[in-house]
């Protein structure tokens, strides 16, 4: 006959088996029946596993309290599953599973474990239960203890009362017996539905004293506190709360409360103050509790059980967030090895009740049995007790303490220690918990920070130092970064980065010499021992050079966009080892990291190939023209553009003549300088096809206009410069629509040199003519584009006029002085940078004496 049931359903994610341990857990304690609980949980951790995880199903546990047994249900809807494989039946058969495979494991550990188990199969679903005996015990008893004389009895008063309450998961009262109602005079009507807490008075402790609500979680808890009666005072009672659940699953806690001086009928024999004195309390922790340092906290323990037990070494783990690992967080009196040991299974090697984790152990002699405890192997010690450190029921750390001679512990020291490890458990797991949080907060931080930066460049070398640089110190002790030039290529080291810098160069020179990882796109971080091997081959392991460089070194892929684009390789010094907190954040920031390198490398492509199509345009190399000083400046506008709206050219058009020209097209960037080719080199064709220079810009007209929708406007200016042999040189100019050139005379006085004519790209009948000048020696031409004159400042802007002040100041000075005179008057002319393309062509005929 069923006569407890509950249930819950978990969904298939990674997290589910965790949950159904602890749905377990909390259910049978809930019963009291811890004897069956290791077992249960065990089981039902590997059936839920088989369902969520290799099924990819929900599953359904439910748990059944007989007369007699415990009965456990689960139910996933992947029907397809082989039953365990015996002994007497062949392996081969497909309807079996692999005994050394993941599936069929759950029901191997069923028929090892459980009295009785089944598997039921219905449509669309399968159900696996399993049957745990209770342990028989003796009617009314639970706890039994040697006979003691009279004078150590506890004393109670007559008559005794003793008050049930029931308080719900939100702390509210839901039933109040009659014992409660003469003990504290409160009528069941007007206490039914207030909180606890009204009625409750809790003692205000310090350091590790809990309070009323978290006394309400746990399992079980008794002790002494003050309750109001109706008349305002406060009674003395003792205490003894469990935590149980109905048959539907709601958690609620059940006070059994007598006064003060009748605490003997509920005090269990753990907790007495009668406590045999061969039995004495430990106290791990003296003095205040630091929650914000748990390493500090959990050292402390550690060193005083090794000192309270006279101990040789003594060590604590905690749990994994799943409870499927220790990790080892404490130590003192072991190698340096054993304080970074790998993580440790927590049912790793626990047979039925034998060495589980979950309880009390002894070991008088570990060289019987050294994989016992893998943690102290080879370290010579010999004796051990371990105990589980447990809040509310849940597993969250064990303590261990280790002599060098065998035999040297007890039962009643695994006992003591027991006691002691209760009181501070709920202590530890506030103080990981704070840590945790405290260390989610500072990785959220970091992981903002990281993007910020990353997302502040797009130049390649400088993304590749910023993800070292985030990585070392705060993740590693030195990083390297790998890129890869294709998918079926191998990675090339890229950059490599110490927190020592006098240990960068030969962990490069150690790394140049290793094969590179291979370029696995698995996520998560893979151990690598590459560097380790190439040091010890080459027998520089213990050299000074790279003594306690290399301990562990993981590999993380950078993956973007479907590809693998390189590796993140993190390594820590000798003797350390990556905590897992640390390798999930180093996930985290590889996949940012990739990302941000993917989107450098495009753009420096892009960049690369825009540069190219743009030098294209520009002008070669500018021709030597006897008798006049040629100098140009070019600035374009834009962020990787060599060449934009402005453009210049100066080339021979026949023996003794030239070409120049400046002009400006509508625009500025990639769209602009198409105009810009189209322009420059149709200039050259036509000039040296005999025509003068208005022939020359009518036909550029007529071609910027069959352009159709994608033609721009032009400003130009165009000429032709013949050197003369008295010096001077004759100029036939044609102006555009573009700004008028100037002309700087010997005696610094500045004036226009030609007169405004219609721009390009507009009209597609143009009446354009030459002008004709002659500079002398020692005159100059200057030629600018709109971005010269102007440039601004609010509402200030450079002009013509402004432009002809800096130029009449140039006297005397040759065409590249004047030219960089120039461009530094812009630049100066407004703080901020020129927003325009800029291009300055500047003519001067040299003095004789200087000819």
């Amino acid at each position: 006959m069923v006569t407890a049931r509950a249930t819950a359903t978990f969904e298939p994610v990674g997290r589910s088996a965790a949950a159904a341990r602890g749905f377990v857990r909390d259910a049978l304690l809930g019963w009291g029946l811890p004897e069956v609980v290791d077992d249960a949980v065990v089981l039902v951790s590997e059936l839920v596993t088989n369902a969520v995880v290799h099924a990819g199903t929900a599953a359904e546990v439910a748990c059944l309290r007989e007369e007699d047994s415990v009965r456990i249900e689960v139910t996933d809807r992947h029907p397809e599953r082989g039953l365990p494989s015996f002994a007497n039946v062949p392996a081969s058969s497909d309807r079996y599973a692999d005994p050394d495979g993941e599936g069929g494991r759950g029901l191997l550990m069923c028929s090892a474990l459980a009295s009785r188990w089944g598997v039921e199969y219905a449509t669309g679903q399968k159900t696996v239960w399993f049957r745990l005996p209770l342990p028989e015990q003796v009617t009314g008893t639970r706890y039994a203890l040697p006979s003691l004389p009279g004078g150590e009895l506890p004393d109670a008063e007559a008559p005794v009362r003793v008050a049930v309450v029931q308080v719900d998961e939100h702390g509210l009262v839901r039933a109040w017996n009659p014992d409660a109602e003469a003990l504290f005079q409160h009528p069941a009507g007007q206490v039914v539905g207030r909180p606890w807490s009204e009625l409750a008075v809790w003692p205000q402790s310090s350091g590790m004293g809990l309070g009323l609500a978290e006394t309400l979680r746990l399992a079980r808890w008794e002790g002494g506190f003050g309750l109001r009666r109706a008349d305002g005072r406060v009674a003395e009672v003792y205490g003894l709360q469990v935590r149980v659940r109905d048959t539907h699953g709601t958690a609620s806690t059940l006070c059994l409360l007598v006064r003060e001086t009748d605490r003997g009928v509920l005090r269990s024999p753990s907790t007495t103050a009668e406590t045999p004195s061969a039995i004495e309390p430990l106290d791990l922790l003296v003095g205040p509790v630091d929650q914000h340092d748990l390493g500090g906290l959990l050292q402390r323990v550690v060193e005083r059980a090794r000192d309270l037990l006279d101990a040789d070494a003594a060590y604590l783990m905690l749990t994994s967030d799943d409870e499927t690992e220790f990790e080892v967080r404490a130590a003192t009196g072991l190698n340096p090895l054993g304080r970074h040991h790998r993580p440790i299974p927590v049912e790793a090697g626990a047979g039925r009740g034998f060495d589980s984790a979950r309880l009390p152990a002894v070991h008088e002699d570990l060289s019987v049995r050294p994989s016992s405890a893998p943690l102290l192997s080879g370290s010579g010690l010999r004796s051990l007790i371990t105990v589980p450190l447990k809040v509310e029921g849940r597993l969250t750390g064990s303590l261990g303490v280790a002599a060098a001679t065998p035999g040297r512990y007890d039962n009643e020291d695994a006992l003591r220690l027991q006691f002691a490890a209760d009181r501070i458990a709920l202590a530890l797991e506030s103080a990981r918990l704070t840590e945790l949080e405290r260390l989610r907060r500072g990785s959220l931080s970091f992981l903002v920070e990281a993007s910020d930066l990353l997302a502040g460049t797009l130049e390649h070398r400088q993304t590749l130092a910023l993800m070292a640089q985030m990585a070392v110190p705060t993740l590693a002790a030195w990083c390297a970064v790998y890129t890869t030039a294709d998918q079926s290529g191998g990675a090339d080291l890229a950059f490599v980065l110490h927190e020592d810098e006098d240990r960068i160069d030969p962990l490069r020179a150690l790394l140049d010499k290793t094969p590179a990882p291979e370029t696995d796109p698995a996520p998560g971080a893979r151990f690598w021992k590459g560097p380790l091997e190439t040091a010890r081959a080459a027998g520089l392991a213990d050299s000074p050079e790279l003594a306690g460089l290399l301990g562990e070194t993981v590999v993380l892929p950078l993956a973007a966009r479907n590809r693998v684009i390189g590796l993140l390789v993190l390594g820590v010094g000798t003797g350390v080892r990556f905590r897992q907190e640390m390798l999930e954040l180093a996930e985290d920031l590889s996949r940012r990291a990739a990302l941000a390198l993917d989107n450098s490398r495009l753009y420096s492509e892009r960049t690369a190939t825009s540069q190219a199509f743009q030098r294209a345009l520009l002008p070669p190399e500018l021709p030597r023209i006897p008798g006049v000083e040629v100098e140009v400046f070019y600035q374009a506008a834009g962020e990787g553009n060599e060449v934009g709206g402005d453009f210049y050219d100066i080339f021979p058009i026949r023996p003794g003549t030239y070409g120049f020209a400046i002009g400006d097209v509508c625009g500025t960037g990639p769209e602009a300088a198409s105009v810009t080719g189209l322009a420059r080199h149709s200039l050259r064709l036509l000039a040296r096809e005999g025509l003068g220079a208005p022939q020359v810009l009518a036909r550029l007209n007529a071609a910027i206009l069959d352009e159709g929708a994608r033609s721009r406007f032009l400003t130009l200016l165009y000429g032709e410069l013949t050197p003369r042999p008295d010096g001077s040189t004759a100029l036939s100019l044609v102006c555009a629509g573009h700004p008028l050139p100037l002309r700087l005379r010997t005696d610094g006085q500045v004036e226009p040199a030609a007169s405004p004519q219609p721009l390009l790209g507009v009209l597609e009948e143009l009446e354009l003519e030459a002008e004709e000048l002659v500079l002398h020696p020692g005159e100059v031409l200057l030629c600018v584009t709109d971005g010269v004159t102007e440039r601004r400042e609010g509402s200030r802007m450079l002009g013509d006029d402004g432009l002809a002040q800096v130029l009449s100041g140039c006297t005397g000075l040759t065409a590249g002085a004047i030219a960089a005179r120039v461009q530094r008057a812009v630049e100066r002319f407004a703080p901020e940078p020129p927003s325009d393309d800029m291009a300055i062509l500047t003519l001067r005929v040299p003095d004789r004496q200087a000819g």
